[in-house]
């Protein structure tokens, strides 16, 4: 190959040429670099060829794969079939060039040592080798003592390249690794421009390296190659210094950390400056539940993120909590939400503070994520996490605590930005109702309770909701309201329940009030449900559905039920059905300490023993009267309503028409 480009028309050699003109020529033969190579092993293993007796040589690394084999060989070939004069090697530097034009600059010096050092290695390995007949006639096919003497200069230049301009090569690509903004290392931009020039005259040198190795009479001395290589070497080096101090005057990472937080261009730069480093060893992995997540932090880009930030001590409570926000975030998801939100735009990420992995700890984590069930994205890692300092100066203590004293739940846009510091308090509040967590979306859920609050505390000003308290407001026939007193009675002082560490209260409504006092609750209600043209924001359309489904509740001939938990109301329900969810907690007392919140286990039985009872009701009840028409109630015990007139029959089917009443 090389003897035909040898004997093609005349062509400069990269001496003739001034460095903006080899500057021109390699940079039209780049185009970009998305070959991946393992750039690190194969620095170990040139290393341990180059420098066999020096501090520098390593260990034997894994198996090189890429490049492929077939690519270390045809440019071996190329450079040995190389002539010994500076226009061929400025050829095959060129053609090289061109055929690695998909790597990294970095890849491209590496990938061409390597090349060099199958032949040179050869010549190495036999000069050393055991003086047998089969060792003796390959040194000897070989031409290794003739070759001697030659070889000299081409180890001298090689191992220069090995020692400071491979060092300077690998400096610049560690620090290009790590992003900086151009503003805050100017002379890493002037380091990048350097970088094609020493490329070139790197490879330059390695192919006049190889044509010497093999030529007994080269028509140049290698110690051109040597000043041209070192005056390219030492300015990419006084770029780097300069890279470096400047690196020293912005600070550490974690005032690059800072600036992303503070000016994020997204949610997926923001996840990198908590938790990755990319000057260190292994990089923290992102998980989803136990199985590793290949596409790393990009797989948030154009996400919500809900961050758990926690220790790993005494959080089994909130663990439960985020729990329930992770199977609300799956209900409905694909459903457009106050603000035009979606449920399956958020996703929750959970990074853990541990000071140092012992093996206590990461037992700890993998427990909890199999104990819990946990679905959610995880970060793991072994050592220090990267951005731990951010983590706790700019999103914990700012909420007013340490890491150590309680988790926080900051929520973030996918522009990275926060859109609430701490969701917890939210979160434990009002739950998934929550959503999408803002802090203004507590405050309008406040607001949709508020009204039901006042009345209540009209008719029993005593009643006081707490935020970590469940309470079981209710009222009803005298018969019902005695036998849930003293259901839910002995469910608070259930050994269950106190294990769970639930707290539960309760209050008969109409018990220490006047029939007047009760009476005015229900007007309360009443007026809130009559529509008012004159206001139909979405807030007063809840309320006016709340208050509908509480007047539904009312015509229950047994009684009805409110479960709150603090100000949010988790449920309205029917007497039997709740008291016998009640009376039945043995069914359903194992889903307590897993599930978040008492409440969620019982909404779940609620439900299934409301359907149960109405599936065994009676179809609908008929009678037949010539009377006049009256007001006629059901004779079906467990309804009561006044019956629909249908000619000259009264009818109930023990259920209202309207599907959205007793449906909350």
């Amino acid at each position: 190959m090389a003897s035909t480009i040898a004997t093609t028309k005349k062509t400069d050699d990269g001496f003739e040429f001034n460095d903006d003109n080899i500057l021109d020529q390699v940079y039209l033969t780049h185009v970009i670099s998305d070959v991946e190579c393992d750039t690190k092993i194969l620095y170990e293993l040139v290393s341990n060829i180059l420098l066999p007796n020096s501090n520098q040589s390593h260990p034997l690394p894994p198996p090189l794969s890429k490049p492929e084999f077939l690519t270390l060989k045809l440019v071996s070939c190329q450079m040995i079939a190389t002539r010994s004069s500076k226009r061929c090697a400025h050829q095959t530097t060129m053609w090289i060039l061109q055929q690695l034009r998909r790597y990294s600059w970095d890849a491209k010096v590496m990938i061409t040592l390597a090349a060099f050092c199958l032949e040179y290695g050869n010549f190495v390995y036999l000069d050393r080798a055991a003086s047998d007949v089969a060792g003796t006639s390959l040194r000897q096919l070989n031409q290794i003592q003739i070759r001697k003497e030659s070889a000299k200069q081409v180890t001298e230049l090689v191992r220069h390249i090995g020692q400071a301009v491979l060092f300077h090569i690998n400096q610049w690509a560690d620090l290009s690794a790590q992003d900086f903004e151009e503003e805050d290392v100017p002379a890493l931009n002037d380091a990048f421009k350097s970088i094609p020039l020493l490329v070139y005259w790197t490879i330059a040198s390695i192919v006049a390296s190889t044509a010497n190795l093999l030529s007994s009479s080269p028509s140049y001395s290698l110690s051109e190659f040597k000043e041209k290589l070192t005056m390219a070497d030492d300015s990419l080096a006084g770029y780097l210094e300069t890279c470096m101090k400047q690196k020293e005057h912005l600070g550490d990472s974690q005032v690059r950390r800072r600036k992303v937080i503070e000016n994020p261009k997204d949610i997926v730069e923001v996840l990198r400056a908590l938790i990755m480093d990319p000057k260190t060893g292994p990089q923290p992995q992102i998980h989803e539940g136990l199985d590793q997540v290949k596409k790393g932090v990009e797989i948030f880009k154009g996400k919500y993120v809900l961050l758990f930030i926690s220790t790993l001590d005494r959080i089994e409570d909130e663990i439960r909590l985020v729990n329930s926000i992770y199977d609300g975030l799956l209900a409905n998801n694909d459903k457009k939400e106050k603000g035009g939100y979606h449920r399956d735009e958020f996703k929750i990420v959970w990074i853990p503070i541990v000071h140092k992995w012992e093996e206590g700890s990461k037992e700890r984590f993998k427990n909890l994520k199999r104990n819990y069930n946990i679905k959610w994205y995880s970060v793991e890692y072994l050592g220090e996490l990267p951005g731990r300092r951010i983590i706790e100066d700019d999103f914990v203590r700012p909420c007013g605590f340490d890491i150590h004293d309680r988790p926080i739940i900051p929520v973030l846009g996918p522009h990275g930005r926060r859109i609430n510091e701490n969701a917890l308090d939210l979160i434990f509040q009002w739950g998934i109702d929550a959503f999408p967590f803002r802090k203004e979306d507590g405050t309008a859920l406040d607001k949709k309770w508020t009204w039901l609050w006042d009345a209540i505390k009209k008719v029993n000003p005593t009643i006081e909701p707490k935020r970590e308290k469940y309470m079981f407001i209710y009222g009803g026939s005298d018969n019902w309201v005695q036998k849930f007193t003293s259901g839910v009675n002995k469910l608070k002082k259930n050994k269950d329940i106190e294990a769970a560490d639930v707290e539960i209260d309760y209050h008969n409504l109409g018990k220490r009030s006047s029939s007047n006092d009760v009476y005015s609750f229900w007007v309360s209600v009443e007026r809130k449900s009559q529509k008012n043209k004159q206001h139909k924001d979405p807030l007063n359309c809840e309320i006016q559905e709340i208050a509908r489904n509480l007047l539904c509740l009312k015509r229950d001939p047994q009684g009805w039920v409110i479960l709150t938990k603090g100000r949010n109301i988790k449920l309205f329900a029917h007497g039997d059905p709740m008291y016998q969810t009640l009376s039945q907690f043995q069914n359903w007392k194992d889903k307590v300490p897993i599930k978040e919140g008492f409440d969620i286990p019982l909404t779940e039985y609620y439900h299934n023993k409301e359907n149960e009872i109405s599936e065994r009701q009676q179809p609908c009840s008929v009678i037949n009267s010539s009377s006049v028409i009256a007001t006629i109630t059901c004779p079906n015990p467990t309804c009561g309503r006044v019956m629909e007139v249908t000619s000259v029959n009264y009818k109930c089917c023990h259920r209202d028409d309207d599907p959205n009443y007793c449906g909350y």
